[in-house]
């Protein structure tokens, strides 16, 4: 089966590539892979109860988190201001006081 999306003019499913660009041969209308690229979903962050999370966030941690290569521990209930969503593993970019800069798994976070 073919991954090329359907024609957005006439629905065809026999698009091909040419170049830069997605062609249907059925209605001739051409338009450019980025555009399509664009047009496919973007990621959604929830959290650990299903609520979206957006930039600038704040977020409460939901278990003990204990920090790879240190012997400390991020506590449940520690409160982080200000995220910033990143694609990855570990989807969250924060700063935790005392802490410092450290990123987290969106799945042992809620929303505050």
């Amino acid at each position: 089966m073919s991954a090329l999306p359907q024609c957005p003019q006439c629905n065809s499913e026999y698009t091909y590539e040419d170049g830069d660009n997605f062609v249907c041969p059925e209605c001739a209308h051409e338009w450019p892979q980025k555009a399509a690229e664009a047009v496919e979903e973007q990621r959604v962050w929830k959290d650990a109860n299903g609520n979206v999370l957006q930039d600038g966030d704040s977020v409460t941690v939901i278990k003990d988190l204990k920090i790879k290569g240190s012997s400390s521990v991020v506590k449940v209930g520690t409160k982080v201001k200000n995220i910033r969503l990143i694609e990855g593993d570990h989807d969250i970019d924060c700063k935790i006081d005392g802490i410092g800069a450290m990123q987290l798994k969106s799945e042992f976070v809620k929303k505050a």
